[in-house]
């Protein structure tokens, strides 16, 4: 359990304190993430031929972004909705559902004989991509050591990022097969389901949760026998929701990072997913593949960075750097920089800060909210803003219509990243090397 390692873990190296179970969930965790990755970055980058194939070319800026929105949408409902299963039948039964799930539904978008039957299947593998973060983060927040979960959180947390660049390799050989060849790269997407056997045997859920789950369970049956319950074990059988609701402290929290996520989610939804075509039409079609392989190459390393920084310096520091690179590098990729040569350059910095700043949800959520209510919490956080970040890709496609083109369009709703550095100060407490809160209980008298 988290916290629970002993002080003779910290005299060894952070990699050799977490024991074989945490790791093995570490893994897991990362190999769904990264097929998630997958799954939504290969719509970016197959967008444009799906629906020249199932529709004409000159429709591809509007249902681009309602394909994005419609998966998005799915997302957000399997996000929400994961965590709180997560919180109820265990991280690991979760992890397992939500993987089986994309895995079907991105192979059935395969098939697909229309735009309608596309964009369904789209939401529905949605639903599963979705409901996968929540349980994975918080296995792995419950199943590390305190001083190296940061650096476990960013391994995590770039198999997304693997995942990118694991559709930008296929894209890249796939694509020129001919204009069904899209179809290809989606029944890859049936490979995860294999993942499914891994999770079965080799991983468990933490032993914080079962505990958890067992005070809950002895609350509800001590409840039923008409016994009156304590304070702590009426917590703990409330809706999670309610819960958050009704602890101050946690309330606080959790609005004041929907904002540092929205802040995350809309800048790299409607900004950053526009950078393979604008780098297209600024040079050349075949540019879109290279500026996607070099922004996933830096976002990985973004995204391990920025958990390791965070373990050395502190959480907020560091959260508060990738927003203002964020800010920084937006109007440079798109207004500033003109050379070819260098536009890949940027883009890679871009890439380094817009995306790879994503760790900081999968690190700082699951230490600000207590075991019962942490996947419910840090899922909502993490995926309730992309109903926001809807309304943002489909106003992208407007504003690039209205506004002659991606490089303006991107750099105003770039801005948007402002929002992170404002906020970031005031979200919670500095939980670095800080064993997670175990109960609302303890939380409760908390200010920050």
């Amino acid at each position: 359990m988290a916290g629970t390692y002993g002080d003779a873990s910290r005299e060894m190296p952070w990699y050799k304190a977490a024991d074989r179970s945490s790791w093995r969930a570490l893994l897991a965790s990362n190999l769904g993430w990264a097929f998630d990755g997958y799954e939504t970055y290969i719509l970016v980058l197959t967008g444009p031929a799906v629906i020249a194939s199932l529709l004409s070319p000159e429709q591809t800026p509007i249902y681009f972004g309602i394909l994005l929105a419609v998966t998005l949408a799915g997302w957000t409902v399997g996000g929400i909705g994961g965590g709180l299963v997560a919180d109820r039948i265990g991280r690991k039964r979760t992890l397992m559902l939500s993987i089986f799930l994309y895995a079907i539904f991105t192979g059935l978008t395969a098939l697909s004989p229309s735009i309608l039957m596309f964009a369904i299947f789209r939401f529905l593998a949605g639903i599963g991509i979705g409901a996968e973060w929540g349980a994975g983060a918080v296995l792995v927040s419950e199943k590390f050591p305190d001083r190296a979960r940061g650096r476990a959180a960013a391994i995590l947390q770039s198999g997304f990022g693997v995942g990118f660049l694991l559709a930008s390799i296929a894209w890249f050989f796939i694509g020129p097969l001919g204009p069904e060849s899209w179809r290809y790269v989606y029944l890859l997407g049936i490979l995860p389901a294999f993942l499914l056997l891994y999770v079965r045997r080799k991983v468990d859920d933490p032993e914080q949760w079962v505990e958890a789950d067992q005070q809950r369970r002895a609350a509800l049956e001590k409840a039923s026998a008409g016994q009156e319950l304590t304070h702590e074990e009426e917590a703990s059988t409330r809706f999670a929701w309610r819960t958050i609701w009704a602890t101050p402290v946690l309330r606080r929290r959790l609005l004041l990072t929907l904002l540092m996520s929205f802040a995350t989610i809309l800048g790299w939804w409607a900004v950053s997913t526009w950078i393979p075509q604008y780098a297209a039409a600024t040079v050349e079609a075949q540019w879109a593949t290279y500026a996607a392989l070099v922004y996933n190459v830096a976002a990985i390393l973004g995204y391990v960075l920025m958990g390791f920084i965070a373990d050395a310096v502190g959480r907020k520091l560091t959260i508060w750097a990738f927003y203002l690179g964020s800010v920084i590098m937006v109007p440079v990729v798109f207004l500033i920089t003109h050379s070819p040569g260098t536009l890949l350059l940027v883009i890679a910095i871009n890439g380094f800060f817009t995306l790879g700043q994503f760790t900081w949800m999968a690190m700082y959520l699951p230490e600000l909210f207590p075991t019962n209510v942490r996947g419910s919490a840090a899922s909502l956080v993490f995926n309730l803003t992309r109903i926001g970040a809807i309304v943002g890709i489909l106003a992208s496609g407007g504003l690039v219509s209205a506004l002659g083109g991606i490089p303006i369009a991107a750099t105003i709703i770039g801005m948007i990243y402002i929002l992170g550095l404002i906020v970031t100060p005031f979200a919670g407490p500095e939980t670095k090397g800080e064993p997670l809160p175990a109960t609302p209980v303890e939380l409760e008298t908390t200010r920050v």
